[in-house]
């Protein structure tokens, strides 16, 4: 009896024909099934009345529900994150303006004390400076002082004439007309005199003529201003005049 070679191809047993034979019966039951699905489903997309959406079958109407759901949160969602943005954009230049407004702060906190220390030197210019200005019932006394001032240099006075005051918005101003005689040397010492006087006293629209017949002797025209502070009753007229109506800002 002869023994098969070792490579000789040999049968398959049965077992193994009737697995593949129930695999591919299986793999035709699966086609089968995907394609039925998929016929199903077109035939319920297949005719659709767009006018009564209700007689949809139930996958296309229920597809067509969520996306009206979706459509409906969309623009719901879009409105409120457009005033939700315009808040976002408000509260940004807050925001900005605040930290401003806090650097701004900080650094007068920082110089706090040498703020104080500017308003209080301020402070102290402004008294000195009312100091110099007279009241009006010191007025009569800086009007003799200019006049001494004028005499104690050899002056002659041709014209002392005080004029009409005139009342600004914190202090009044009185112009004296002034003619004096004297010589060019004595003229400059009275300017002088006038500049050192604890009262502010300004000399305008000066001019220096030489005498006739008068050698070395001149005539100065001009004019000396002088300043005081406001009493209360003239403080609480300019007040008034701001008050009323019709009245220029």
């Amino acid at each position: 009896m002869e023994r098969p070679h070792p490579l000789q191809a040999q049968p398959l047993p049965a077992r193994c024909d009737k697995g593949r034979s129930i695999t591919m019966a299986n793999s035709k039951a699966i086609q089968l099934d995907f394609g039925q699905i998929q016929s199903k489903l077109k035939s319920q997309f297949t005719g659709l009345d767009p006018n009564d959406p209700s007689q949809w079958p139930a996958i296309p109407r229920n597809l067509l529900f969520l996306g009206v759901c979706a459509a409906v949160v969309g623009i719901l969602w879009f409105v409120w994150l457009k005033d939700v943005d315009a808040e976002l954009v408000a509260e940004q230049a807050r925001e900005t303006e605040l930290r401003a407004s806090y650097q701004s702060k900080v650094v007068q906190a920082v110089n706090l004390d040498a703020l104080r220390k500017q308003l209080e030197q301020v402070q102290t210019y402004v008294t000195q400076l009312e100091k110099q200005l007279p009241s009006k019932a010191e007025m009569d006394a800086l009007l003799s002082d200019i006049n001494q001032a004028g005499l104690g240099r050899s002056l002659q006075f041709e014209l002392f004439r005080p004029g009409q005051v005139a009342v600004k918005e914190y202090y009044a101003e009185l112009p004296i007309t002034l003619k004096v005689t004297g010589t060019y040397h004595d003229i400059g010492l009275f300017a002088a005199d006038i500049a050192n006087l604890s009262r502010i006293v300004t000399l305008n629209d000066l001019s220096l003529t030489p005498v006739q017949n008068r050698e070395g002797v001149l005539n100065l025209d001009g004019t000396a201003k002088t300043f005081r502070y406001l009493d209360e009753e003239e403080i609480a007229l300019q007040q008034q005049a701001k008050a009323a109506p019709g009245a220029k800002k």
